[in-house]
């Protein structure tokens, strides 16, 4: 499928990869191969920019950044997509966040594409190294919170509507589900 949507055969280079440009899909390398969602829905981006308000006032306090939508190099070959991320500082100019400058990574699950958020990101982004792995469902807004522990995670809280985050590492912020999700 990946040669007829963008004539190319064979495993992809990242700088193939990232002479892609912009485009109307997610497009992520996974291990050399591309992986093409669709763009997100409009619930989606709304609770991306709300978890987003609440996240980037809290990293800017402690000199860290949120950003969005950004390529996140795991290891070569390994380029995701994620929804938010925080990060030390970095060049705003890089095509890449490297995954040793990323404090927390959080998803927001898109029921089409679950199985990729909540079981093959979640292997790649322990492996890589990050720290802290944020879940979201879309249709609660119910947040997952995952600690790293070696070369995986583990759950470390599991918030839902009437329920309160206490986040405290590596940003300290309150987030309720109903912020997130009308």
């Amino acid at each position: 499928m990946t040669a007829a949507v963008f004539g190319h055969d064979g495993p992809w280079t990242e700088e193939e990869y990232l002479a892609l440009g912009e485009t109307q899909d997610r497009v992520e390398l996974f291990d050399w191969s591309l992986h093409v969602t669709p763009a997100p829905t409009p619930r989606h981006q709304r609770i991306s920019r709300k978890l987003g308000n609440i996240l980037e006032a809290a990293a800017e306090t402690v000199g860290l950044e949120l950003l969005e939508a950004v390529n996140v190099r795991l290891q070569p070959g390994r380029v995701p997509v994620p929804d938010l991320v925080i990060t030390g500082p970095v060049d705003l100019d890089d095509p890449y966040i490297e995954a040793a400058d990323v404090r927390l990574v959080c998803e927001i699950i898109s029921p089409s594409n679950a199985a990729t958020d909540k079981v093959l990101k979640m292997h790649y982004y322990a492996a890589a190294g990050i720290d802290w792995y944020l879940l979201v469902e879309q249709e609660t807004g119910g947040l997952r919170l995952y600690r790293r522990q070696g070369r995986h995670y583990v759950e470390q809280s599991a918030t839902k509507r009437g329920e309160t985050l206490e986040l405290a590492d590596p940003v300290q912020a309150t987030i309720r589900p109903e912020q997130l999700v009308p």
